[in-house]
């Protein structure tokens, strides 16, 4: 597709396409930081807290693939803007909620709309932006928005619960939303008849959506019961199962849901590992640091989330110059492995963190690395994995990238938060567990561990991602111009 028949004001859809994102990115962490406000405003118990993060993530890891293939049967403008509908007014119903059952209920619709908003989002990205050198900045520019929108709600839910109340952390959603929605309604337009339209395959819809979900439940029941319980792994094992049958039917279903090809190819397969991988280390880290910040060093909520500035500045840099020089040049392995050997380096550092370490010597340092190892990873990984795919598969590829977001973030929390409660507990049962410097020793050591974790399978995707790969520039598939695509 040649520059002129790029639409004429794709910078501004560009701009909604990133608040839309940031709406589903966000949300991930922008209500941790409020849970106890909320916790102690309703009434409910440490235990029933997890489920207003789990109804999230249940929902939006299980719809993900569908909706990503709907969005190519109904048109990405049309499920874009419903999920911005239906997330806005989800977002009106938590933060007005009277009880912890529609908090719940409502955190449950915001997964749904966030299914409807991702893939389409990034779709649009993809078939808005078909010159590559626009295409690459274009993608920067949203692996930034993807890549630090966590620290960004860890920012501003921190503002929100510090200078007005936990449920301004729901109503904000409400604004973006409207503001997201105004935007594509005037923007992006209407799709003309498609001539190449996919079929749904509803028992792959349905069987992906099951598995996804109790995958994403099986790791998100993990934080709160051992690993070693039979039921945890009888979970995910169920989980894989129908994962595994989903994917052997996927190569008999007349209209797959995912066409295996999707995730055949070497450089998109390895794309969507390398965001897997990347996402395990990135909200394992969000997850230790916010601990470390607030309850070792006592920094506030708005405090933990500036903290996080320098890193988001690091993805946004780094991503830039990996999708506009690197990639172009070498394609998506190099600045990928580079990426995750910088993110486990910066796992490493973090070790050394204890009771006595200041921000300037012990965190910053580590925060930049890994903000230019994630900006690395994401970036890249995201064009890698949406490229060269037929115009009308546009949408569940998309959403192939945001389930394996989506499921590393979830994984990473989970595995990763384990580990720690289990070093904690068997540091404390070695020490005087009732003396609070013990207890702050035990935290650090638990955090530290932690990041060895992480750090090592940041270190072991960077071989993965390399193997996998293909070198080389990457090819620009011309989009066929008899075929008329679904915008």
């Amino acid at each position: 597709m040649t520059e002129g028949r790029q639409p004429a004001r794709r910078w501004w859809i560009l701009a909604v396409i990133c608040v839309a994102q940031l709406l589903d990115v966000i949300d991930l962490t922008i209500v941790n930081i409020a849970l106890p406000h909320a916790q102690s405003d309703l009434g409910f118990s440490a235990g029933d807290r997890q489920w207003i993060v789990t109804a999230y993530a249940l929902a939006f890891g299980a719809l993900l693939l569908p909706f990503g293939r709907l969005s190519d049967l109904i048109g990405r403008r049309g499920m874009l803007m419903t999920g911005l509908i239906i997330f806005a007014g989800a977002s009106a119903l938590g933060g007005s909620a009277p009880s912890f059952a529609v908090l719940v209920a409502a955190r449950g619709a915001q997964g749904v709309a966030a299914a409807m908003i991702a893939p389409a989002a990034l779709a649009l990205l993809s078939t808005t932006f078909t010159e590559p050198k626009e295409r690459s900045t274009a993608f920067a520019v949203f692996g930034g928005i993807s890549g630090s929108g966590a620290a960004l709600g860890m920012l501003l839910g921190g503002m929100l619960t510090n200078y007005l109340s936990w449920r301004s952390t729901l109503f904000v959603n409400v604004a973006i939303g409207l503001v997201a929605l105004l935007g594509a309604a005037t923007l992006i337009t209407r799709p003309p008849k498609v001539l190449d339209r996919p079929n749904l395959d509803v028992p792959g819809t349905l069987i992906a959506s099951a598995g996804l979900c109790v995958i994403v439940y099986g790791f998100a029941g993990a934080e709160s019961h051992p690993w070693s319980a039979p039921n945890t792994w009888a979970v995910l094992a169920g989980g894989v199962l129908l994962i595994a049958i989903f994917m052997w039917w996927q190569t008999r279903a007349r209209h797959p849901l995912l066409p295996p090809e999707v995730i055949r190819d070497r450089t998109r397969g390895g794309a969507n590992l390398a965001i897997f991988i990347g996402s395990i280390g990135l909200f394992g880290t969000f997850l230790f640091l916010n601990y470390y910040l607030q309850e070792t060093l006592h920094y506030s909520p708005i405090a933990t989330g500036l903290a996080f500035l320098p890193m988001v500045v690091a993805v946004a840099v780094t991503g830039g110059v990996c999708t506009t020089q690197l990639y172009p040049r070498f394609g998506a392995r190099p600045p990928i492995v580079i990426g995750m050997l910088s993110a486990a380096a910066a796992m490493l550092w973090l070790t050394r963190i204890g009771t006595q370490s200041t921000y300037t010597a012990g965190i910053l340092g580590p925060l930049m690395a890994l903000g230019m190892g994630i900006g690395a990873i994401m970036a890249p990984a995201m064009i890698a994995g949406t490229t060269c795919v037929e115009p009308r598969d546009a949408g569940i590829a998309s959403a192939t990238v945001n389930v394996a977001q989506q499921l590393g973030g979830a994984i990473g929390l989970a595995f990763l938060n384990s580990i720690a409660a289990a070093t904690l507990t068997r540091y404390a049962a070695g020490h005087d567990g009732t003396s609070p410097a013990v207890h702050t020793e035990a935290a650090i050591h638990s955090y530290t561990i932690a990041f060895w974790s992480s750090g090592t399978i940041l270190a072991t995707g960077a071989i993965a991602c390399g193997l996998v790969m293909r070198s080389g520039s990457p090819p620009h598939m011309q989009i066929p111009t008899t075929m008329i695509h679904r915008s």
